[in-house]
């Protein structure tokens, strides 16, 4: 699995382009935030919040993690996925299958 992580981040990651550092600037900014939020959540049930504002937040976190899940396969597909179909890579269906499928549990 790291291979494949590391054989990713040579064709498709690792850049070092305008676009790529925004972008890493731009999800790193987003999961600061998701931490302020989950640092939040304990402090709600630390000090005993009613049961619906808790349950509230999370599914704010949720949502928010979730628009960080789709930003970084966006550009899965548009680069590492994209380059092993060009390549004609047979492993990279089932690669992405069982990335969708564990996106979606």
């Amino acid at each position: 699995m790291l291979e494949k992580l590391e054989e990713c981040n040579e064709k498709c990651h690792i850049n070092n382009n305008e676009l790529h550092e925004k972008q890493k600037k731009n999800l790193i900014s987003r999961l600061n935030k998701i931490e302020g939020q989950i640092r939040g959540i304990k402090r709600l049930i630390e000090s005993d919040t009613y049961c619906d504002d808790v349950l509230n937040q999370i599914s704010s976190s949720k949502a928010a993690l979730n628009g960080v899940s789709k930003l970084i396969l966006e550009r899965h597909i548009e680069t590492c996925v994209s380059e092993k179909l060009k390549s004609n890579d047979p492993t990279i269906i089932n690669e992405f299958i069982k990335t969708i499928e564990r996106i979606l549990k």
